[in-house]
């Protein structure tokens, strides 16, 4: 671990935050579309959108670190983000305060950075896109958010949007990698793909579960970083799909998946996500896994709607069951 003091206290999403665009490890279209633009001074309002984990903030950050010094990024650069009220009040507060002060000294626009925007009332989205419109000269706004569907189509119009995909697992190692030797971490490779499978596209939350396997535990492997996160280690899936196929009873299939879920803490809804995954690899009668794949899926969307995990493993071992004697019918 490293040993300069306080910087052992920081979370290494923030520690290892890219500093400049250069260090970006992905979106190459983007960051060089995004260097003409402040090559020529011709930056436009930008709408970045994308799931989390993506680089949207950072890239912007490093944005602004490239257009103004150290000594300027206070009085030049204005980020807001949820924790923040950005009700219409703030907008036509502290937002309209800040466009609205010109810069003397300094031959060039502010920035204004809104983190999440899609949190903002759509009375805010009202009221702020009258301020882009009539403060152009003097700021620069980034709206950055994770859906596109939640800001106004008046101010999608008014910013040029880049969409930040979800990184892949190439893009994710080499960056991984680095840390970990920076962090003198010890890692097997099944810990590492662990890490790049649970993170889907997300590298701040391969750093966050990374930090907190290496907190937990010596050695980040496959069992240690599932255990660290809650998720369904491989055997525990196994021993659920075996007790589900096999010819046990009801009751003792119902048994197993709820023992397995209390003696670990699971969730239903990563079980399922596990079970899918091993079923997908099944040579099933294409009407069987038609049906069992239809039966997982309704069974999934009733737990994001709230219905208790009881009721829903029930109707788990019990499409197992209607599948088992689908297949038997058709022999």
């Amino acid at each position: 671990m490293s040993d300069n003091g306080p910087a052992i206290r920081i979370p290494w999403v923030e520690k290892y935050r890219p500093n400049n665009l250069e260090d970006l490890i992905s979106h190459e279209e983007i960051v060089s579309t995004i260097n003409r633009f402040i090559g020529q001074k011709q930056l436009p309002h930008l709408l970045f959108y994308g799931p989390p984990g993506t680089g949207k903030t950072s890239t912007i950050l490093a944005c602004a670190r490239q257009l103004y010094t150290p000594a300027q990024f206070k009085s030049m650069v204005l980020e807001l983000n949820a924790s923040d009220d950005r009700g219409i009040g703030i907008v036509r507060g502290q937002i309209l305060n800040f466009a609205s002060t010109r810069t003397i000294f300094c031959g060039t626009f502010k920035l204004i950075i809104l983190d999440e925007a899609d949190a903002m009332t759509n009375d805010a989205q009202n009221a702020l896109r009258r301020i882009i419109e009539k403060y152009t000269e003097n700021v620069r706004f980034c709206v950055i958010c994770n859906y596109l569907s939640k800001i106004i189509p008046a101010l999608q119009s008014r910013c040029t949007r880049f969409r930040f995909a979800p990184l892949s697992p190439e893009q994710m190692l080499p960056r991984l990698d680095k840390i970990v030797e920076a962090e003198a971490v010890t890692i097997t490779e099944d810990g590492k793909k662990a890490l790049l499978t649970l993170a889907k596209g997300d590298m701040r939350k391969v750093l966050n579960v990374l930090q907190s396997t290496v907190m937990a535990f010596n050695e980040v492997n496959e069992n240690n970083v599932y255990m660290c996160v809650g998720y369904p280690l491989k055997q525990d899936t196994e021993q659920i799909l075996n007790a589900l196929l096999s010819g046990e009873s009801f009751k003792a299939a119902f048994k197993t998946i709820e023992d397995a879920k209390s003696r670990r803490g699971l969730a239903l809804e990563d079980i399922l996500t596990e079970l899918h995954l091993f079923v997908m690899r099944l040579e099933l009668p294409m009407s069987v896994m038609n049906k069992l794949i239809i039966k997982l899926a309704q069974i999934e969307e009733r737990l994001t709607k709230g219905c208790t995990e009881g009721a829903q493993i029930a109707a788990l071992v019990s499409a197992f069951f209607i599948c088992r004697d689908m297949v038997s019918l058709e022999r």
